[in-house]
């Protein structure tokens, strides 16, 4: 390893995971338990299993469909834990300028009532679900809207397989998503020589191997994660 837990460039792919930033032990056993991500490699390799169009918004009063995926952005305007032991839970209500609509967490709560806040602005991305007449979303993704994440923003964002112990740890896919780009950050196309031929590239038209996994994981437009996964 690097000095200073640095990632060692030398052989960047076989770094312990626990050495990329932002992991550390903690989560780094969880990554290892939870994904069978040991190296920086593994998680190279873990790829996302679906993509969010994240330029396609609805309103709350859109939200009529159970078990439809919605993508709505609204101020947060209420947070509160529920219930004891196993009946414990989180509720929120999220606003935007057509309704509100309730949220519901039974993992992770605690993590979650930590770091979203009351009055602030989030992207919510769920499946609506339907209890008593009024729909819900359980389990929404919640990310804060700011200047960078809105200039930032993608045509599609990557979700990748996650579990409740990951999501405790900050590790839900917007947390994987995070750890990606920091790996990115640190390798070059060097780290990634070819394992096809010139000719067969060439000859089928295929995009590199660094092109097809920075593309794979971070696509901006339909044609890029065509190409990659091709």
């Amino acid at each position: 390893m690097g000095a200073g837990g640095g990632v060692d460039h030398t052989m960047p792919l076989d770094t312990a995971i626990e050495y990329l930033k932002g992991v550390g032990p903690q989560r780094a056993e969880v990554l290892k338990k939870e994904l069978g991500v040991f190296t920086s490699g593994d998680l190279l390799f873990h790829f996302p299993f679906r993509y969010i169009d994240r330029t396609k918004f609805h309103s709350v009063r859109d939200i009529r469909t159970e078990g439809e995926l919605y993508q709505v952005k609204g101020i947060l305007r209420r947070l509160e834990m529920q219930g004891n032991g196993r009946a414990k839970r989180l509720t929120g209500t999220l606003r935007d300028e057509t309704g509100a609509i309730d949220l519901i967490w039974f993992q992770g709560a605690q993590w979650l009532e930590r770091n979203l806040k009351v009055g602030k602005e989030y992207v919510l991305f769920g499946r609506a679900s339907q209890f008593n007449g009024r729909f819900n979303i359980p389990h929404p993704e919640l990310e804060e809207v700011t200047p960078e994440n809105i200039q930032s923003a993608r045509t599609f964002d990557p979700v990748y397989p996650s579990t409740d112990k990951l999501t405790q740890k900050g590790l839900d896919a917007k947390g994987l998503r995070k750890l990606l780009r920091v790996l990115f950050d640190s390798l070059s196309p060097a780290d990634l020589p070819e394992t096809l031929p010139v000719f067969m590239l060439e000859g089928y038209r295929l995009i590199s191997r660094w092109e097809a996994l920075q593309k794979i994981h971070f696509p901006e437009h339909p044609q890029d994660l065509d190409a990659a996964t091709r």
